[in-house]
Formats: C-alpha cells, sequence, structure tokens
C-alpha cells in the first residue's frame, strides 16, 4: 500500500531564502535526518498524552520528511504523517508553523552559528553571544515591545486540579497584560498558555506572546502544544535554560518533576552566583492547596541542600493565583526600572552572571552521573550545579532517546553524596514517584538508583 505524502509550504518561516540556505537546507543526512524527522514528528503528533518515547519510536517508523526545492523556495514533503494534524485535508497553520520553526532551529540555525565555529563554544561569553544569535534568527527577541514575559515551569505530568490551578495562574497573568514563556509541552507547560489566552481576549490584547523552549532531546516525547505561537528549539538542555532566564522578566514555578527541580536548581544556583546577588528577578514557587505537602517537600530540599539564602530568592504562594500575578506585574516593573538605571536590554538580560558550571552540556553517562560530587564542601553555586546535572540525568533516562537505551543496557544510574543530601534527594524523588509526576501514562520505573554508605 503506497503511503500518504503530504507537501507543505512556508507561510512565515523560511520563506525568503538564498540558493546557498536552500541547498544547506536540502543537504542533510545521517544522525541529523532522524533528529528532524522526531523534531517534526513530534509537531505533527501534538496533543497526544503519550510519553512513553518507545512507543512513539514504534508510531513514527513509516514517518519521513524530505527538504525540497521550488523556484520560489523550499517545501517539506511528509511522508505518513499523523492524521491529526489535519483538518479537512488542510494542515492546521500552527503546526506548519512550528515544523517550519523546527527546520529553522534544528538545521538553519546550527549550521549558520554552532557547526560554523562562529563562536567558541568552550569560552562562556561565545556561548551566551550563540544563544542570543540563535534567538534573534528565531524573531523571538523585540525590542521594540514592552511587554513582560513570565517563564512558567511545572510538570508535563500532573493531575487535572493542579492543571486547572496553572491556567488561573495564567489567565490572571494575562489580565495584567503579561506575556508567557513556557518549555512548550502539556501539562503545567499547557496550562498557563491557555489561561493566559483568555486574559488577553479579555483586554483586547490580539498580540499575546505565547513562546515556547525547548531542546532536541525532550521534543519527541514533550511535543509543543497547540497554542505556542513563537517556538525556540535550542541545541541542548544547557542553552535552552541559559535562554529562559536571559528572556525572563520573571519566574513562575509549579509543581512537577525532576526536569522541574533541574530548572529551580539551575536558576537558584545563577542568582547565588557573587555577580548576581543585586539583580531583580521575580520568582514564584506555587500549586494549589492539595500540593502544599508536596512544595513543601521542595522547599525545605532547597533548604537542606543551597540553605536558607537560596530560600529567600523565591516566594511560595499556596492555592492564590491572582497574589501570583500581582508579584509578578510588581517585579517585572522593578526588572524595568533596574535595566534603564543600568542601561541593559529589556529583551535579553545580559547582566546576569552564568558560570561556566551551568553552560557546558553534561553527558549523563553512567560514569559522569557516579562521579558527580554531592558535598556540603562545595561553594553554594557549585553544589547546585552539581545538583542540577544529576536531576538532568534523571530526566534523561525517563524521556530522552540516549538516557532510556543507556539505562536499558546498563542499568539505573548511581548517585553518590553525603547522606543529608542523598537523603533529601531520596524523599523528593519519592514524592514525584507517589504523586505520578514521572510518567503521564502507566508505572514507572525508576532509572537511577541512590546509593547510600
Amino acid at each position: 500500500m503506497q503511503k500518504k505524502v503530504e507537501v507543505i509550504h512556508p507561510k512565515t518561516h523560511l520563506r525568503v531564502l538564498s540558493r546557498y540556505e536552500i541547498q544547506q537546507l536540502k543537504d542533510f543526512s545521517g544522525p541529523t535526518h532522524e533528529l528532524l524527522r522526531r523534531c517534526c514528528y513530534a509537531v505533527l503528533s501534538a496533543g497526544s498524552q503519550n510519553d512513553n518515547y518507545l512507543d512513539l519510536e514504534n508510531e513514527f517508523r513509516d514517518f519521513n520528511i524530505e527538504v525540497a526545492q521550488e523556484e520560489r523556495g523550499i517545501v517539506l514533503k511528509l511522508t505518513a504523517p499523523p492524521a491529526s494534524a489535519f483538518v479537512d485535508e488542510q494542515i492546521i497553520r500552527g503546526v506548519r508553523e512550528q515544523l517550519f520553526a523546527v527546520l529553522r532551529d534544528v538545521l538553519y540555525a546550527q549550521d549558520s552559528i554552532i557547526a560554523a565555529h562562529r563562536f567558541d563554544l568552550e569560552n562562556s561569553e561565545d556561548i551566551s553571544n550563540a544563544i542570543f544569535h540563535l534567538l534573534r534568527n528565531a524573531d523571538v527577541l523585540k525590542p521594540d515591545r514592552e511587554s513582560d514575559l513570565v517563564i512558567c515551569w511545572g510538570g508535563h505530568s500532573i493531575p487535572r486540579h493542579e492543571y486547572q490551578y496553572t491556567k488561573d495562574v495564567g489567565y490572571q497573568l494575562g489580565l495584567r497584560g503579561l506575556d508567557v514563556g513556557t518549555g512548550c509541552g502539556p501539562g503545567a507547560m499547557k496550562g498557563p498558555m491557555k489561561g493566559a489566552t483568555i486574559g488577553h481576549a479579555k483586554q483586547h490584547i490580539c498580540d499575546g506572546r505565547y513562546i515556547g523552549i525547548t531542546e532536541p532531546g525532550i521534543i519527541a516525547t514533550e511535543a509543543p502544544n497547540p497554542i505556542v505561537n513563537e517556538l525556540v528549539i535550542l541545541p541542548d538542555i544547557e542553552k535552552r535554560l541559559e535562554a529562559f532566564i536571559r528572556l525572563a522578566h520573571g519566574i513562575v514555578i509549579f509543581p512537577g518533576g525532576p526536569g522541574t527541580a533541574e530548572e529551580i536548581l539551575y536558576l537558584l544556583g545563577v542568582l547565588s552566583h557573587p555577580a548576581n546577588q543585586n539583580i531583580p528577578f521575580p520568582i514564584v514557587i506555587t500549586g494549589p492547596a492539595e500540593a502544599e505537602p508536596y512544595l513543601r517537600d521542595i522547599d525545605r530540599f532547597i533548604g537542606d541542600t543551597l540553605g536558607p539564602q537560596a530560600q529567600q530568592r523565591y516566594q511560595l504562594i499556596i492555592d492564590d493565583a491572582k497574589a501570583v500575578a500581582q508579584v509578578m506585574k510588581t517585579g517585572t516593573h522593578k526588572v524595568r526600572e533596574y535595566r534603564s538605571l543600568i542601561e541593559d536590554a529589556f529583551f535579553f538580560n545580559w547582566s546576569l552572571t552564568i558560570a561556566d558550571d551551568f553552560q557546558r552540556p553534561f553527558d549523563p553517562t553512567h560514569d559522569n552521573m557516579a562521579k558527580t560530587e554531592l558535598t556540603k564542601t562545595l561553594p553554594q553555586h557549585k553544589l547546585a550545579a552539581n545538583l542540577r546535572r544529576v536531576f538532568s540525568g534523571i530526566v534523561a533516562g525517563n524521556v530522552k532517546a540516549s538516557g532510556i537505551h543507556r539505562v536499558q543496557k546498563q542499568g539505573p544510574y548511581q548517585i553518590h553524596g553525603d547522606p543529608d543530601i542523598l537523603a533529601g534527594m531520596d524523599k523528593l524523588l519519592t514524592a514525584m514517584v507517589s504523586h505520578g509526576r514521572m510518567k503521564i501514562q502507566g508505572d514507572y520505573t525508576p532509572c537511577y538508583e541512590i546509593v547510600k554508605s
């Protein structure tokens, strides 16, 4: 039986290209083609509640993508795409835009900026400059807009009442004219955007921004939700995290799993750097009343590992969506005043100092995970960086192809460290498992083992 082929033309991204650029986009093969195929299939199957990578791998076995040239530019030829991406045989417009965003970021931007060696990616300043160029190429940086961007973090696997609360917070943010950015997936990444669309509509805000920031290893199992109207794919998790905090004017953190813990540790680790002590950066950790015990566990874990100083960087607000939005509105105003005072750009936070411990990609091999030092003798920001790496490895073992295959072959990751740090981590991870924060569907088999001496 012949497989169905769909031909898709660009409407926004990549409409005007030189012949050289078109040739660049056509000449991809091997790992790059496989990466593009996975990311495009994820976009086309957005809305699926399956976060099992091995199931998804079987589903998209027949799918393929080819970049072809026409006189006016390029077209995509999709073989056996998911039917859910089409309405009356026409591709959904938002899906079309996200498809070409994938092509733009995975191929064009990386070839032109990363692979072209325009920047020394062993140098901290050059890494930040590369991220700036990637975001600018994606047209995410808006120097002429004065809107405030609130980044919302949280789990993709959350119960219904928590999802409703994230919508309530997003609604209150939207009523106050605040834009929303998330990791672009389902759950606590979709809820704030969905709520904000209603808040913006009530205020007759027609150009609300719903920015989704992801990376290739995650997008296959956390596909962009349909509300995202600006999608950016960064090359790795570290550049993704830096992009979040360079773009953000404030951050709201909802209950989540190890990915959310990784984000919290990254953020608090960066802000604990001596050079960042006086930079205003509003942070709220929040959730509905039912999630209070879990949020207290997170707060306690931060206190036990990074100390009271780290706890002072955020506010813990329980079951009060309006209060969260008010804190963000007031906080982003202070950010604007501070940026004006020091003459820093409002659309990209150049003033933050980010140590290379937070910028260098961490490869979660079994050896690297076992060797990661978790001791209180480390400076606060160093300990935060290492804790972030461990949680990043757990994320890889849960949802990323490379991590899943490694755990299948070699067994769970081994985590070593000071007994009190490991005890706090064990308690937090156990709470994540018991609350169903590791997987949307099915039973969870831990990809890690905490080794207590």
